[in-house]
């Protein structure tokens, strides 16, 4: 069993988020995104893709999203986005804002 580090990798990141995938797991049946968004950040697009679905779950702190959700998302709460939908997260707190996102295929949408 490979125990995987988010948190730093998210930190030491370009954009910000951490994706556990194919090149670890050697599987294309599911992926996991760990995000971090900073204190005013915004514009962090969510946009599965097609054949892909992907449930946000914000693990830290109040996010606002806007497109085809839009609204504010508290700690501990979700949303389900589809194929070619997407939305922009923001985050207007003082402190960092985290992320996670399981993704995977839709029906017939394996690779």
């Amino acid at each position: 069993m490979k125990i995987f580090e988010l948190k730093n990798k998210a930190l030491n990141s370009r954009d910000g988020e951490y994706i556990i995938g194919f090149e670890e797991t050697k599987s294309h049946a599911c992926y996991m995104i760990y995000g971090i968004l900073r204190p005013g950040e915004k514009n962090r697009v969510i946009k599965p893709g097609v054949g892909h679905e992907e449930i946000v779950l914000i693990v830290k702190g109040d996010v606002e999203v806007e497109g085809y959700y839009s609204g504010t998302l508290k700690e501990g709460t979700a949303f389900h986005i589809v194929g070619d939908h997407e939305c922009f997260l923001e985050n207007k707190g003082m402190s960092d804002a985290i992320y996670v996102i399981a993704g995977g295929h839709s029906e017939g949408g394996h690779h």
